[in-house]
């Protein structure tokens, strides 16, 4: 992404979780085969609510690949009803026209093709589906969802606020990468977007887990919505202290470090050791079953495992 002086003025953090994009990414992690700690207690309870909702939401909104931009408009930011509503008011020739993308690459439901008509009825029971999946589903959730948003909103918003949008920018290393005037992310597709005046958007996001989500309309302002994580200056230091004499000072520092999953290089840098020595130490962790590595293209991800959970927390 390109930026000019005026696009860095126009840079801002989003208030809060946005409904809309914290339902469509949720589905996208519903059935996602892959554990993922933080999620899979999430999942268990979610399968087993709305599911008459979910049956519906679910053929617009895939777990790989594109999904519809109405699904996710700006409005959103002002609540889920006003969200809806603008779902609900979405031009006929944009619904047929993002509804035939997607058909492109899905097999879609019979009834899909009266959605992209701008069928009354239709819009409305997809309307009440969207109410019945966030009351049933994210409802339950939506206190952890809005405290992680928070912080991590607080330490961006923060450090713009002490500082200017190019040190709020670098907060996002490694995840993302700030060399002025161009911001780099790891993204399926490789793109050069000059944002021309229209500034950014960033969204810090529950369910978005490992790469940012961008939403790139010619009219609209860009959005980026990204993993919201939480400082790692603010996490909890007394497990750290309290492992360091069975697992060594460093060790444990590393094993602390992945209360939120991260790749090697971020593993590195978070826990102040060398690429090499935070595999090795991932090696050692994994093989004692407290954390599990998955490799994902041309890096490897680590989460913590629930006997590294119960370590770290003090209940193993």
């Amino acid at each position: 992404m390109h930026f000019s002086a005026g696009d860095l003025a126009r840079t801002r953090i989003a208030d809060g979780p946005d409904p809309l994009w914290e339902t469509v990414l949720s589905m996208q992690q519903l059935h996602e085969p892959r554990p993922e700690p933080l999620l899979d207690a999430w999942r268990r309870r979610a399968c087993r609510r709305g599911r008459s909702a979910q049956r519906i939401l679910a053929p617009l909104m895939p777990k790989r690949g594109y999904f519809p931009d109405f699904l996710t408009p700006a409005a959103a930011a002002g609540g889920l009803e006003e969200g809806i509503d603008a779902v609900l008011s979405t031009p006929r020739r944009q619904l047929r026209a993002e509804v035939g993308m997607l058909a492109d690459a899905n097999a879609l439901p019979s009834w899909a093709r009266s959605l992209a008509d701008g069928e009354t009825g239709t819009l409305r029971r997809f309307g009440g589906a969207l109410r019945q999946y966030h009351a049933s589903v994210l409802g339950p959730a939506w206190p952890d969802i809005a405290a992680r948003v928070e912080r991590d909103r607080l330490h961006r918003s923060g450090t713009h606020s002490r500082g200017d949008t190019h040190a709020m920018l670098r907060t996002f290393a490694p995840m993302l990468s700030w060399q002025p005037p161009v911001l780099c992310a790891d993204y399926p597709v490789d793109r050069d977007v000059h944002l021309e005046g229209r500034g950014l958007l960033l969204v810090p996001s529950y369910f978005c887990r490992r790469t940012p989500v961008a939403l790139l309309n010619e009219t609209l302002l860009p959005v980026l919505v990204y993993p919201a994580r939480a400082p790692r200056q603010q996490q909890q230091l007394t497990p750290c202290r309290r492992l360091a004499p069975l697992l060594g000072h460093t060790r444990a520092a590393v094993l602390q470090t992945l209360q939120e999953p991260c790749t090697t290089s971020e593993l590195a840098q978070f826990a102040g050791v060398s690429l090499s020595s935070a595999s090795e130490h991932a090696a050692v962790l994994r093989h004692a079953g407290l954390i599990s590595s998955t490799r994902e293209r041309h890096r490897v991800r680590h989460t913590l495992t629930p006997l590294g959970m119960d370590l770290l927390a003090g209940r193993a």
